[in-house]
């Protein structure tokens, strides 16, 4: 049965066009992940679908009314479609069950009592029911996220739209929101996802839509989007995802950014949590206690080049680490404890020098 049907969709601004001829239909209980590089309309895509954007053409039809004719009551369309937003957007002169009970009460006239109830119930579901009477500026992100998602579900909507749910979130509170959204698809709620974690689109969706070029440009199942994709910027898009590429300029760089930035690769790759873990461990024992400060500070020694690939055949990712003209082996000459944890984690682990050093590091 579909519920949301789309037809020749086109949003244009002053200076891009990011939706160009959109056609699609969203059938109910579909949970569809919406992945693409940045710039590709994934969230206009959404927020013309609510009419948070009018479309500049084409129709929406939404349960069987065109929420584009100019004659439509958006207001009681929006109360079957709900959405989640990467800001949270709670009302801060309110308590967290306050919020929660708000769009009932004043848009569908719910007694406060029973609205109350409902609400109590729901932040029960999320996990939140101990923090009621707390105000949205003392929780974490991710509860706060959590209440946004319970808000959402009072209204009772029919569909859900997530805009990047995660991308405001430090990593350890991604895991606690996503936690709800599998829920919420468990339950057969019709979803769409904007999203960049990769291991949740693939785990939850049975849809997942690559946007690019204007419009859906590959529409298939997680195991097609993610393994056998059928067009070529789609393979380019999941080929890159399984590659990482780090470059280190000086002594001072961000460790903590790139700390980071391979816990994303890792969950982007559905990498598990020892995975992870051993590469963080191996950038940080070899990279910043061993190299990165015994490079020459004149600048002689860098780039630092830290490549990681991912084979999901081999279940195995391969670090390799590029650096300096002089011959520098930490496993040699570095610091004998940092090294040892590494080649005791590692499949691999070892140093080449051929007018520059390279280190290549497996684990499986």
């Amino acid at each position: 049965m579909s519920m949301i049907k789309i037809e020749h969709l086109r949003k244009e601004y002053p200076n891009v066009t990011p939706l160009k001829d959109v056609c699609v239909e969203i059938n109910k209980g579909d949970v569809i992940s919406i992945i693409g590089p940045s710039g590709t309309g994934k969230s206009t895509l959404l927020r013309c679908l609510n009419q948070l954007e009018e479309p500049t053409s084409g129709t929406v039809t939404v349960d069987g009314e065109v929420i584009t004719d100019p004659k439509c009551d958006i207001s009681l369309v929006r109360r079957k479609m709900g959405m989640v937003f990467q800001s949270f957007n709670l009302f801060a002169n309110l308590n967290i069950v306050e919020n929660v009970m708000s769009a009932p009460v004043n848009l569908l006239k719910i007694p406060k009592e029973q609205a109350r109830k409902e609400a109590m119930e729901l932040l029960k579901r999320v996990g939140l029911a101990e923090k009621a009477e707390n105000y949205p500026d003392e929780l974490s992100g991710g509860q706060k996220q959590r209440v946004a998602i319970a808000r959402a579900i009072a209204m009772k909507p029919e569909i859900i739209l997530f805009d990047e749910p995660t991308s405001a979130l430090d990593p350890t509170m991604v895991g606690e929101v996503l936690s709800v959204i599998r829920s919420l698809a468990k339950d057969g709620m019709t979803m769409m996802i904007v999203t960049h974690e990769m291991k949740f689109a693939r785990d939850v969706s049975n849809r997942v839509f690559y946007m690019d070029e204007g419009g859906i440009y590959e529409d298939g199942t997680p195991q097609q989007i993610f393994e056998s994709p059928l067009k070529e910027k789609t393979r380019i898009f999941i080929k890159r995802l399984k590659q990482l590429s780090l470059e280190i300029t000086s002594p001072d760089f961000d460790s903590i950014g790139f700390i980071t930035q391979i816990e994303q690769f890792g969950r982007d790759n559905m990498l598990s949590p020892a995975m992870i873990r051993n590469l963080q461990l191996a950038f940080e024992e070899l990279v910043i206690q061993n190299i990165a400060g015994k490079l020459d500070y004149d600048g002689s020694g860098f780039p630092i080049n830290v490549d990681i690939e991912y084979s999901e055949t081999d279940s195995a990712a391969e670090m390799t680490i590029t650096y300096g003209s002089e011959k520098y082996d930490p496993f040699a000459d570095g610091d004998e404890l940092s090294t040892m944890i590494v080649k005791k984690l590692a499949v691999k682990a070892d140093h080449n020098y051929d007018g520059q050093n390279y280190i290549t590091v497996i684990f499986k």
